[in-house]
């Protein structure tokens, strides 16, 4: 579309040429030309629509009206058409008006047009994603990105934000979807395509329909939550009722390739042809499979068309008919000689109610055959009905079988059944002794509860059942009854059995044999047709409980004595001084002698706890064998019980204490003092080192001994063995020092602490050696050294070099550290440091003196010098 220019001349100031009529009344003759064409032209536009119904076709509209209103834009934009209106407004022409109301409208669809393309630009690609490629997988993924990219023209575009406008545009979408599935999954070549490459193909355009749906509303989920855009409140079934019910279709067609390739396909293998041997019989159901499609490879009507939901679902039906038929018949040959129970249902009952329940699924689909007017006469039909005969016949032929097998099983085996002795034992015909442990069963066989449930069930399957599983069935309450009985006291009893270790075992063997007389019976003669299992259980449970109660006094015995021995094992052999105040710590004779009288006070209490013990085996006697003299012969083994166990706790004890020792000695917190010493002139430790060593292995050797004080039992009782006299003036007393002492345990932390003190004492004597620099303050005779340097006439630097000497080694020693800590012993410098001060000041005092003998008798010479001179001048 061309504007038409004016021929007249237009060149000249606007407000001259507005004042020349001719020249208005040239221009108003163009401007209404240019009038009706603009408007024209709009009208064209405005009535046009997308030629098609994707959304390619919607942008395509929008880019040609675009494309047309720009040309028309452009020309209004020429200087000579912006003239003629500047002229004509200047003459106030009464044709300018409607012009310029055109102009306004022009100017306003070319900018709808512009800003709808500019926003449809961002959509285009995934449009053509859609159209186009020829892979669900990338449809798959375009989808999400176009919704998103949907929010963003809903946000900023000015045209496509109302709901109108934006609900056609995914109508559109929802149309390029669907026609697209249209598009791929076809009927007539789907079931002839790879069976596995079908079911991906369907699967994926179910997927692409759902994800159509979901992308929407996870969109629409966000827009809200924003809680700044306006939400989406499109009409939902303009969206997706045709994709939500072509994905219900594609559902359908997936389930159909899944039951001909997981289950018909996968049943008629090469396997079953060689098991049931009817090769061409099978044969001819696997093309029996394949024709279980063709009607739908041959429908008159498109599935995928909502209005041919109806048909669509006849269609399915029939074919889900057809192949339960066919499907059961093979799950039955499958599963023939192992069939799946329903829970709780027996081996043979419930073998013959799976077949049953196989059977009724397949007579549902024949009933429904039969109402349909002559499709059984039909091929198809025929088949059908042929193959459900079969299948029936021998599920029949199954059924017979099964219930006759059980019925002669049953009336042999439940009389031997029953003869069954109510209890079992471990120990069978072997003698029945306390050394080898016997565990009681009861002996009611698993195969007898089943005939009970197998009986109930055959009853309600309707067959008649053996008047001897008849009776059995009825006395099931009975029999539950006493089977929980004796499963109840024996767990009882051997829980009793179990908490008792093998001294008490070996001492309650006659009460234990007593009680196995009480079982006697159960194992020997009673069984499950007696009448007296009733009293049997309750003679048995009383029996255990009696048995209960003494064992429950037996373990109570052996608790206090288990306290009595853990408080023996727990006593602390070693208990330190605390420090007075401080930093102050005990001499060490202090404190070995503290460690030995609380060893004294805590041994007090042991002897305390161990003399109690035999009160209480003598009350043990009491309960067992009824007398209370502590050297029962029935209790031999368990008074050597309890003696080895002493035995063990003062074991422990001892070994336990030498090691929390050893540590002490290896810790890094001093437990007593010693002190350095000048002695002559020698500096050793007070005490010394061997007096330390001698002190330490005595404190040992006391801990050690204080096992002494637990003398030992007689063999065979637990009476206190009385003192022996050897010689007249030697008395033996038994205890368990001898056994304890030369335990290799306690021999080896013996000598490891007294290494280790050994070792300690050494470096502490290494240490000191540093202080014999000192040693010549000490060890020169002071007059002697004295005599030669007066002799020498030393100068008075000489005396002063030496006395800074002595001065500078005093003030050293004041800056020693007067305290070494080493592991458990600290070391007191201090008495060392003072003599050294001492020595070395009392050589400062003998140069001083010896210095100031010097300057007297240079002061007497010196004085005689001058007298002598002055005399010789009087002269």
């Amino acid at each position: 579309i061309n504007l038409e220019m004016p021929t007249i001349n237009l060149k000249g100031e606007v407000t001259v040429l507005a004042a020349v009529p001719e020249v208005v009344k040239a221009l108003e003759s163009s401007a209404m030309t240019w009038q009706k064409s603009i408007s024209t032209a709009l009208e064209e536009q405005l009535k046009k629509v997308p030629q098609g119904n994707g959304p390619l076709a919607e942008v395509n509209f929008w880019c040609e009206i675009n494309d047309t209103l720009t040309v028309l834009t452009e020309q209004t934009k020429l200087p000579e058409v912006q003239k003629v209106l500047k002229i004509l407004q200047e003459a106030e022409s009464e044709h300018i008006g409607g012009l310029q109301i055109v102009l306004s409208d022009l100017r306003k669809h070319h900018l709808e047009a512009l800003d709808n393309v500019k926003c449809l630009s961002v959509l285009e690609r995934h449009f053509k994603n859609l159209t186009y490629d020829a892979e669900f997988s990338v449809v798959l993924n375009t989808i999400p990105s176009l919704m998103n990219a949907l929010r963003i023209v809903w946000i900023v575009s000015r045209h496509y934000n109302k709901d109108e406008r934006m609900a056609l545009l995914m109508e559109r979408i929802a149309w390029e979807i669907s026609t697209r599935v249209c598009r791929v999954v076809v009927l007539q070549t789907l079931f002839k395509e790879d069976r596995a490459a079908a079911k991906k193909k369907v699967a994926e355009a179910k997927r692409t329909l759902e994800q159509w749906k979901n992308c929407y509303f996870d969109v629409r989920a966000q827009i809200e939550a924003s809680g700044r855009e306006q939400h989406w409140e499109f009409d939902r079934k303009r969206l997706f009722e045709k994709t939500d019910y072509m994905a219900s279709v594609c559902q359908d067609l997936y389930d159909v390739l899944q039951v001909i390739i997981e289950e018909l396909y996968n049943i008629f293998n090469p396997e079953l042809k060689a098991v049931t041997g009817e090769r061409k019989r099978i044969d001819d159901l696997v093309r029996g499979i394949k024709g279980l499609t063709r009607p739908m490879e041959g429908l008159t009507f498109d599935p995928f068309n909502i209005k041919s939901a109806h048909d669509w679902k006849l269609i399915m039906e029939e074919f889900k008919e057809q192949v339960s038929v066919e499907t059961v018949k093979q799950i039955f040959l499958q599963k023939l000689k192992d069939p799946p129970l329903c829970k709780n249902h027996p081996p043979v009952a419930g073998a013959i109610y799976w077949s049953r329940s196989l059977f009724y699924r397949i007579k549902r689909p024949i009933i429904r055959f039969q109402e349909v007017e002559d499709l059984l006469a039909s091929e198809r039909g025929k088949e059908v009905k042929h193959i459900y005969l079969q299948v029936a016949k021998k599920m029949k032929e199954y059924e017979d079988e099964k219930y006759s097998q059980w019925r002669v099983r049953t009336k042999t085996i439940l009389p031997l059944l029953l003869k069954n002795t109510v209890l079992t034992s471990s120990a069978a015909d072997k003698p029945v002794t306390t050394k080898n442990p016997v565990h009681f069963l009861v002996n009611f066989s698993p195969v007898l509860q089943e005939t009970i449930i197998e009986t109930k069930y055959m009853d309600q399957l309707g067959f008649p059942v053996p008047k001897i599983a008849r009776y059995v069935a009825l006395q099931e309450d009975k029999y539950h009854r006493y089977t929980n009985g004796l499963e109840n006291m024996l767990d009882h009893y051997h829980k009793l059995m179990g908490s008792l270790n093998e001294a008490e075992t070996r001492l309650l063997d006659d009460h234990i044999q007593d009680l196995w007389k009480v079982f006697k019976p159960g194992h020997r003669k009673l069984n499950w047709n007696s009448l007296g299992v009733g009293d049997f259980i309750v003679q048995c449970t009383r029996a255990v409980r009696k048995f209960e109660m003494l064992v429950r006094q037996i373990c109570n015995n052996s608790e206090d004595i288990n306290d009595k021995l853990l408080f023996i094992g727990s006593t602390n052999l070693f208990k330190f001084p605390s420090s007075k105040n401080g930093d102050e710590l005990p001499k060490a004779e202090e404190f070995f002698e503290y460690v030995k009288c609380e060893r004294s006070k805590a041994v007090a209490h042991l002897i305390r706890k161990y003399t109690a013990i035999p009160q209480l085996l003598i009350k043990v006697e009491g309960e067992v064998a009824n007398t209370n003299s502590g050297k029962s012969p029935k209790l031999t083994s368990y008074y050597a019980y309890w003696e080895k166990r002493i035995y063990e706790v003062l074991t422990q004890l001892v070994v336990k204490n030498l090691q929390a020792f050893n540590a002490a000695v290896l810790g890094n917190d001093p437990l007593f003092h010693t002190e350095a010493i000048l002695s002559a002139s020698e500096i050793i430790l007070q005490p010394d080192a061997s007096e330390i060593e001698k002190m330490t292995v005595q404190c040992i050797q006391d801990s050690v001994e204080v096992t002494k004080h637990f003398v030992r039992w007689m063999h065979g009782t637990c009476i206190a063995c009385p003192p022996q006299h050897v010689k007249e003036d030697e008395v033996i007393t038994f205890s368990f020092y001898s056994d304890v002492s030369q335990n290799p345990l306690v021999m080896e932390q013996a000598v490891l602490i007294t290494h280790n003190v050994h070792k300690l004492l050494a470096s502490l004597s290494k240490y000191l050696n540093e202080w014999n620099r000192y040693q010549p303050l000490w060890k020169l005779d002071k007059g002697i050294v004295m005599e030669r340097l007066a002799a020498e006439k030393p100068t008075c630097v000489t005396f002063d070099d030496e006395l800074q000497f002595y001065m500078k080694v005093a003030q050293e020693v004041t800056q020693q550290p007067l305290i070494k800590d080493e592991q458990f012993i600290r070391l007191r410098l201090a008495p060392l440091a003072c003599t050294v001060q001492e020595n070395a000041r009392g050589w400062m005092s003998s140069l001083g003196k010896l210095l100031s003998e010097s300057a007297r008798e240079e002061l007497f010479s010196l004085q005689e010098e001058i007298q002598v001179g002055a005399f010789s001048s009087c002269s």
